[in-house]
């Protein structure tokens, strides 16, 4: 498949792909990532690795786009709701429980 990434024409094949992949370490996954074998890898990883360009010259939508087109899986990590923060106010109130009505 023809594909363009950070301006420069690309035909890459899911097998390539898989090839290219082969023997590397996925580093910690921090926003999307893409499915090869059983790894998870950084979206840029994978364009670095299959371009041997510099992760700043491509977008991750770029990759994204290509790697869908191959019949990749591609995600992104759910964001996680910040925990709520008591305040040492209401801490201390729920300790003491409610006031008791007369």
């Amino acid at each position: 498949m023809r594909c363009v990434i950070a301006r420069f024409p690309f035909d890459l094949t899911r097998s390539g792909v898989l090839e290219s992949m082969k023997g590397v370490k996925p580093e910690p996954v921090t926003g999307e990532f893409v499915i090869i074998g059983r790894r998870r890898y950084p979206v840029k990883q994978v364009g670095q690795v299959i371009t041997r360009q510099d992760r700043r010259d491509f977008s991750a939508g770029e990759v994204l786009r290509a790697m869908s087109r191959l019949g990749f899986t591609c995600r992104a990590l759910p964001e996680v709701a910040p925990a709520r923060v008591e305040s040492p106010l209401r801490r201390a109130s729920a300790m003491l429980g409610t006031p008791l009505s007369v």
